[in-house]
């Protein structure tokens, strides 16, 4: 064991928009590149899903996780490698926090919330999914529901099935205004 220099940092994490599909895999992959680093987590939270002042990789919405965590100092420069070598991660920043009272750290909690999100969203697909399966359009419902005519062999046929696809008028309702006097 040596006696290595740990300290307090802040990371702020940006995921594409597309992450908020699967929340919990980009949770996870950035879980996993600190533990990598032999970082000890304090807090974790989804900060915002925002509108990017500039493009950035293509994407211009994007999703931040604020971190603050214990790491060695020595791993700074492992963990720094990892983002950047990550398909996943558009950006990152990391400043040590050591300035910052314990009570703002422990403000931004937000693992309870993180994990309320995941499951609602979660939800949100499964019923979509089942949902978007059993859909029918209006054609097809006019399709089944029209009972169709038996063919005749004249020569007006042709017309009649122009007129068929045609839109129908629809009426109008006129309304009178009543003024009393």
């Amino acid at each position: 064991m040596s006696n290595e220099r740990t300290g307090l940092y802040e990371g702020m994490f940006l995921f594409p928009q597309s992450a908020t599909a699967n929340l919990q895999a980009a949770i996870d992959h950035l879980k996993e590149i600190l533990a990598k680093c032999e970082t000890t987590i304090i807090t974790f939270s989804k900060w915002d899903d925002r509108r990017l002042a500039y493009e950035v990789d293509g994407n211009k919405r994007g999703i931040y996780f604020l971190v603050y965590f214990n790491a060695p100092s020595s791993k700074m420069s492992e963990l720094e490698r990892r983002c950047n070598q990550s398909e996943e991660i558009i950006r990152m920043m990391v400043t040590r926090a050591e300035h910052l009272p314990q009570e703002i750290i422990d403000s931004n909690e937000g693992s309870n919330a993180l994990a309320d999100e995941i499951k609602v969203r979660g939800k949100q697909n499964t019923e979509t999914g089942t949902s978007s399966s059993s859909k029918v359009t209006r054609k097809e419902d006019e399709a089944k529901s029209k009972p169709k005519a038996p063919k005749k062999e004249t020569t007006e046929e042709a017309p009649q099935e122009v007129q068929e696809d045609a839109p129908v008028a629809t009426e109008t309702a006129e309304t009178e205004e009543v003024t009393e006097a």
